[in-house]
């Protein structure tokens, strides 16, 4: 009841935004977990051939997020988030409706253009809407968007009943609803008119050192957050030798959410002391989350005690995860002009999801070698020490004074609309 209250705290168009993750997630996580497997069995396509229509949709997306963010900064977050919408409409539904591989490779590149184009503008529209409220509203964008991420693939379980093309179809269906939802409802801000080019902007981001050590500092964050799709599946199976109970990573997270990420943010803003001391503390948590699997790993045939202590670590990386990424959103916005908030956003991902990658194969090698008989702790170990690392960069950067401070937020509760915009 108190996430609905402070809902209901913010201006229509916050509002909207909260709703619209919700339903972006649940049809991003509807279709893409079982695209590989529709790909392989019901296409017949080899390995590297799936790793190349998998790549292309990451590689367009990161690679084109200081695109995206440019595009809101000059053109209006609104239009940039209902294009993303509908490119990523037509790309599940070309997923749907074929499966020839030139097909395929431009359903992969525009879903991915997609997410370029709508992740920095709707994180810049919601900051800019939020006023001195950002950390709260990025933690209720949260809630919604880690909601959405459990229900899109249980939809997607029982659709693909049904076949891959129903799935594929109800996803870009809810695309569709949602482009037209936001085009209908979504008020337009105004655009003030650029400063200067395009490539301008992005020198002056790239070249603000405190924001690129802030950048680098927090990569362990997205880093340690893409291993609930590698290392804890990995971990879960081997606990309980049954793959259906990887679902039990997302109800955690969910039901840990729902429960505590509002009450979190909250109490920590309220607390003060500097939002990169609560930054390190999360990047601390979600690494000290690797040690309990740590500890369970290569402990021979699966156990309730063994996912027991998995579930533990995945509530520390989810505890981590839920401090920290409120006010890493809060400070991006912060460290320099506000007409290059999108800027910032697409710039901050891009390094993040290039970092992630990275570090995906990392943590990958690591497995492989634990596999063939090296110690079974070693990936764990990994990213323990990349939290833990994180933690210690972010908190060097407090110390020395190299992070923004945003204005002290207002009182809790909803207010006055014409106060809240």
């Amino acid at each position: 009841m108190k996430t609905l209250a402070a809902v209901r705290g913010f201006p229509p168009a916050v509002r909207l935004l909260l709703v619209n993750q919700l339903g972006v997630n649940t049809g991003f996580y509807l279709l893409v977990p079982y695209l590989a497997v529709h790909l392989t069995d019901d296409l017949g396509l080899s390995a590297a051939v799936v790793g190349l229509v998998l790549g292309l949709r990451n590689l367009s997306q990161q690679g084109l997020f200081i695109v995206g963010g440019s595009a809101a900064d000059r053109l209006g977050a609104r239009g940039v988030i209902i294009a993303g919408c509908a490119l990523r409409t037509l790309g599940f539904g070309l997923f749907a409706l074929g499966d020839g591989l030139p097909v395929l490779i431009a359903a992969s590149v525009l879903s991915g253009l997609a997410g370029a184009l709508f992740n920095p503008a709707v994180r810049t529209y919601l900051a800019q809407e939020a006023g001195d409220r950002k950390a709260e509203a990025f933690a209720l964008f949260q809630v919604f968007a880690t909601t959405g991420a459990l229900l899109g693939p249980l939809l997607g379980g029982l659709l693909l009943l049904g076949g891959f093309r129903t799935a594929a179809l109800a996803a870009a269906g809810l695309f569709a609803v949602l482009t037209v939802a936001q085009a209908a409802v979504l008020p337009a801000r105004p655009v003030p008119p650029p400063a200067g080019t395009v490539l301008g902007d992005w020198r002056e981001a790239a070249a603000d050192r405190r924001f690129a050590a802030f950048a680098l500092a927090t990569v362990g964050l997205y880093g340690l957050e893409s291993q609930l799709y590698l290392l804890l599946p990995h971990a879960v199976r081997e606990a309980t030798g049954h793959p259906a109970a990887v679902g039990l990573l997302f109800v955690t997270g969910t039901l840990a959410g729902l429960l505590l990420q509002l009450r979190l943010t909250r109490a920590l803003t309220a607390r003060g002391g500097g939002r990169g001391r609560w930054i390190a503390a999360g990047l601390a948590l979600a690494g000290l989350g690797f040690l309990p699997p740590l500890l369970a790993a290569g402990a021979g045939e699966p156990h309730p005690a063994r996912l027991a202590a998995v579930l533990a670590g995945v509530l520390l990386l989810y505890a981590g995860l839920m401090t920290a990424q409120p006010f890493v959103m809060e400070l991006v916005p912060a460290f320099g002009r506000p007409d290059l908030t999108g800027t910032r956003y697409g710039l901050f991902y891009a390094v993040s999801g290039v970092t992630a990658a990275g570090i995906g194969l990392g943590v990958g090698a690591a497995m492989d070698t634990a596999a063939r008989g090296g110690p079974p702790w070693l990936p764990y170990a990994c990213c323990a020490a990349l939290g833990l690392g994180s933690a210690a960069a972010v908190a060097l950067l407090h110390r020395r004074r190299a992070l923004p401070e945003p204005p002290a937020p207002a009182q809790d509760g909803p207010r006055p609309r014409s106060e809240a915009r």
